[in-house]
């Protein structure tokens, strides 16, 4: 299961970075939402110059499983 509808429809890195960070909303605790706002950030900046597609879709999926695994803890 998906922490938020849309995850299915999560095709670019922007499009991942705005569904990440429209989960950390959801979270429970500013202190949370701020350190995982911190770590969806600095994983941009550090996969921003990835060019490799077969990459980046792993990326993407394996990203979205971890949210679902922090949205449902």
């Amino acid at each position: 299961m998906a922490p938020l509808p849309g995850a299915d429809l999560v095709r670019s890195s922007v499009q991942l970075y705005r569904y990440l960070l429209r989960c950390c909303k959801q979270l429970p605790e500013e202190n949370i939402r701020q350190h995982y706002r911190h770590a969806v950030r600095q994983s941009f900046k550090v996969h921003a110059d990835e060019d490799n597609p077969e990459r980046i879709q792993q990326i993407i999926k394996r990203a979205i499983e971890d949210a679902d695994w922090v949205m449902n803890k």
